[in-house]
């Protein structure tokens, strides 16, 4: 049942990031293959110039068997997860990098890092993440938030993911977002409490969440088909026509992302939003096309982010 195409970075999203500038970005925890691996393809596709953060003699022996050739002057050795986090967190609060993407350090330990007040990091946001799901052969997008970072988040969380990932649909030319709040029914009922605090996150949005429409409860099938909702007589712009799936809960999202990648052969790119930076946020397990995918998305809104300040 798994499929077996070959994965694919979006083709726009590669266009959109190809016309900008390198991003310098923090490798958190660069003595590993995977991470050093994934800075390399984004550096040739020339997303991201990298700071390399850790072991430094392992650094060098990776790149070694890369056969890639880095500016030495680039690296900062650190000894522990904590240091390694801390350091980079603090090189992204001062403006010496621009993006942060997670190597081989502790998830714990990295987030820690980044939420420390001393890091320069926060903001009034809460951290969410967001899944940017390209299947091949097409360039229509679908986000799925939160899947990676907040496990059982409340309805003030799902609020600032679903306008995350609005700014975010703006940044990549979507002006006009339709987020559905999914549920295992379109119908609000007790003993389902997903459905009833859909309606109470549809109807706070009305004031609370500005440039996208939001709706629900929705199930899957009401989401992502105008003929599921047809045939339900669902009467509203979100009903099958979703471009961002708000889900209740990490296992929902974590689910659903994984499914569209092995049995769809979708391009998974992973960023968190929130921070001051850009975070890059994959899975060990994601394919090189995913890792550019977030790279080059992470370069999006850094350039996104550097063009307001100008303003």
């Amino acid at each position: 049942m798994l499929k077996t195409d070959a994965y694919q970075c979006p083709v726009s999203l590669m266009k959109q990031a190809g016309s900008l500038s390198p991003t310098p970005t923090a490798i958190v925890g660069a003595h590993s293959v995977l991470p050093m691996k994934s800075a390399k393809l984004a550096q040739e596709q020339k997303l991201i110039s990298p700071v390399f953060v850790g072991h430094r003699i392992e650094i060098l022996k990776i790149a070694e068997d890369l056969d890639w050739d880095i500016n030495v002057e680039r690296i900062i050795h650190t000894e522990t997860d904590k240091d390694t986090a801390d350091v980079a967190a603090v090189l992204a609060g001062n403006g010496e990098v621009a993006a942060l993407m997670k190597g081989q350090v502790h998830t714990d330990e990295f987030m820690h890092g980044i939420l420390r007040r001393e890091a320069g990091l926060r903001t009034d946001r809460r951290l969410t993440h967001i899944f940017h799901m390209t299947l091949p052969e097409h360039n229509n997008s679908l986000m799925i938030t939160d899947g990676a970072v907040n496990v059982a988040p409340s309805i003030d969380t799902r609020l600032q993911a679903a306008q995350h990932a609005i700014d975010l649909s703006h940044i990549l030319g979507n002006d006009n977002p339709k987020v559905a709040v999914l549920s295992g029914t379109e119908s609000p009922i007790k003993s389902m409490p997903s459905s009833i605090e859909a309606v109470e996150i549809t109807k706070r949005a009305e004031n609370e969440i500005s440039g996208g429409q939001v709706f629900g409860p929705l199930a899957f099938d009401n989401a992502i088909s105008t003929k599921a909702a047809n045939l339900k007589k669902i009467d509203h712009p979100v009903a099958g026509n979703a471009d961002i799936l708000l889900v209740p809960n990490i296992e929902t999202g974590n689910a659903l992302f994984k499914m569209m990648v092995y049995f769809m052969s979708a391009c998974a790119a992973g960023i968190v939003l929130g921070a001051k930076v850009p975070i890059i946020l994959t899975s060990r397990a994601d394919p090189p096309e995913a890792r550019v995918a977030s790279a080059a998305l992470a370069n999006i809104v850094a350039q996104a982010g550097k063009a307001s300040k100008r303003k």
